[in-house]
């Protein structure tokens, strides 16, 4: 069984922001928190502009997928680290960026 090295009595800046001082679940969950803004500024910007330029449904149709790749990424982060996991997890990425394609693409033609 896995013992944190953190104890009620820590300090709450105790713990290591890169989550080693944690569980293999736990320190995969922080990464996987922090893998969802990678993305995040490309994603915002884009329905932003969609938004803000009327062209919402460019971004419309598409946006429910690409918000479903992303949860179905995190979720494959946190159950495996297999090979075929990780390349799955990629697939999942690899949507939201293809959207992503498709929304520039769309919203320069649009503008």
């Amino acid at each position: 069984m896995y013992k944190s090295r953190l104890c009620a009595s820590s300090p709450p800046n105790a713990f290591a922001v890169t989550g080693e001082d944690v569980s293999a679940f736990s320190a995969r969950l922080c990464r996987a928190h922090a893998n969802c803004y990678e993305n995040l500024p490309v994603f915002a910007a884009l329905c932003l502009v969609a938004l803000v330029t009327s062209h919402a449904a460019v971004t419309d149709p598409l946006a429910p997928r690409a918000v479903a790749s992303r949860v179905a990424q995190s979720v494959t982060h946190l159950t495996s680290t297999s090979v075929r996991a990780v390349q799955l997890r990629f697939g999942f990425f690899l949507v939201q960026f293809v959207i992503q394609i498709v929304w520039v693409v769309r919203l320069a033609s649009s503008l």
